[in-house]
């Protein structure tokens, strides 16, 4: 039996002159942000919510050999671009988890966008994260949709066990010395969103995160959903993080 897999693609709404940024997560894809995306627009915003390099794909070793945090600020900031070829200069910007690092990351070295924030990311790190685990566990799952030989998951299993990390690494290391130890540079209103029942990631995150903004007088919004895990953006807590969201984009715009 053959397996048809319809691959993700940017999700680019125009809806007016004002336009939000949504940058998905870790092994995820544009789909992350399809409803609150759509729900934004429907409120009069142009969304773009483009694909970071290797992600989107039935090769779970593409988002490493094609990704990386070189190639995934680019991606970044080359939706920015996007939006302001497109006509739109004023441009909010959010990212779930991996996404709510570059996003952070554009507010500290791009004046032209308006403000922004994540959603459930790890800025500042409390604790343990479950990432590692549910990479692997859905790369496992994603081969056992292909036509591959076992010897032949087990050979990709095995590769991602040791360069997986590797890239996590990289992450961890770009979160701490590059977004974590800039936030000082941030000038625009800020947004944190987090779920009390986060499996992914420690749920302390996100009040770590307002913490060290207020510690820094930054115009810092925090929003925490109960009992919501880790994806906000389509789990319990969408229908509110969209409310939340938009409340919040008035007072940028």
């Amino acid at each position: 039996m053959t397996i048809h897999f319809r691959q993700p693609e940017p999700l680019f709404i125009e809806a007016g002159p004002k336009a939000v940024l949504l940058l998905h997560a870790y092994s995820g894809s544009s789909n992350d942000m399809g409803m609150i995306g759509r729900g934004l627009a429907r409120a009069g915003y142009t969304i773009y919510a483009p694909m970071f390099a290797g992600h989107g794909t039935m090769e779970p070793k593409d988002i490493i050999i094609h990704g990386g945090v070189s190639a995934w600020l680019k991606n970044a900031q080359d939706a920015v671009s996007f939006l302001k070829a497109h006509g739109h200069h004023q441009i909010a910007v959010f990212g779930l988890s991996l996404g709510g690092l570059f996003a952070t990351r554009l507010l500290e070295i791009d004046t032209s966008l308006v403000g922004g924030g994540t959603f459930a990311s790890p800025v500042i790190r409390v604790g343990q994260t479950n990432v590692p685990q549910n990479f692997l566990a859905l790369s496992d799952k994603i081969y056992a949709r292909t036509q591959l030989t076992d010897s032949e998951k087990k050979a990709n299993m095995d590769w991602l066990a040791v360069h997986n990390p590797e890239q996590l690494r990289e992450i961890e290391t770009f979160a701490q010395t590059e977004v974590a130890a800039n936030l000082s540079a941030i000038q625009r209103p800020f947004f944190i969103a987090q779920g009390d029942a986060d499996q992914m990631i420690d749920p302390h995150s996100g009040a770590a995160f307002e913490s060290k903004m207020q510690e820094l007088h930054k115009d810092v919004t925090f929003k925490v959903y109960p009992n919501a895990s880790h994806v906000l953006t389509v789990n319990t807590a969408h229908h509110q993080l969209q409310t939340d969201v938009e409340a919040f984009l008035q007072r940028l715009f």
